[in-house]
């Protein structure tokens, strides 16, 4: 007889993980901590020894997987921006299910870290008001995001024989809202342009 696995510990990380995964699959409401200790096997109380404050802590853990992104610095402020609406907007399309989350809770920890890191790129490349270029490149792709999640109908149950709803990395999304992505952040990288501001005052 073959000796059995020993259990995966849980971590912190197989918590989130499973909580994306219900999010995603079954939308927020039905994310319980009572489901998700189901889903994980374990007593919905050993969860409080990773997430002490429960339910509110994991909530905020979600919105920080899904914003707390890093891009390398690149030449120009133009393409440090880029870089980063596009790695913003690849973690978002990933869990729709915790869109809301992203949308609606201030950011935390490695989030905050992450927009305090933006800013400084910005700010060195020669932009001279990094801070609200990141404010309005977030609400920029918070946005587009939540359009496009609500048009590719993930939060519809799928018709008799229709595809499920796939995330990017597993080949969903569509070529047009790629296209309408870059030419909205093209024409918002232009409005930004202290350059072009200056000329045509």
């Amino acid at each position: 007889m073959p000796a059995k696995r020993p259990p995966v510990p849980l971590s912190r990380e197989r918590i989130i993980e499973a909580a994306l995964h219900i999010a995603d699959s079954q939308g927020l409401r039905r994310l319980t901590m009572r489901r998700l200790g189901d889903a994980l096997q374990v007593e919905a109380m050993a969860i409080y020894h990773h997430l002490p404050r429960g339910k509110d802590a994991l909530m905020d853990a979600l919105a920080e997987h899904v914003t707390a992104v890093h891009a390398e610095p690149a030449d120009s402020w133009q393409e440090s921006a880029r870089a980063w609406c596009r790695a913003s907007r690849t973690a978002l399309r990933e869990h729709p299910g915790v869109l809301a989350l992203a949308l609606t809770k201030p950011p935390k920890g490695r989030a905050a870290i992450a927009l305090m890191e933006q800013t400084e790129q910005l700010s060195d490349a020669g932009l001279p008001d990094p801070a609200q270029a990141v404010r309005a490149l977030r609400a920029y792709v918070f946005g587009s995001v939540a359009v496009e999640v609500q048009r590719s109908g993930w939060a519809d149950s799928p018709a008799d024989g229709a595809e499920p709803w796939r995330p990017p990395s597993a080949g969903g999304g569509s070529a047009a809202a790629d296209a309408d992505f870059e030419h909205g952040l093209d024409a918002l990288l232009a409005g930004l342009n202290p350059r072009r501001t200056e000329a045509e005052r």
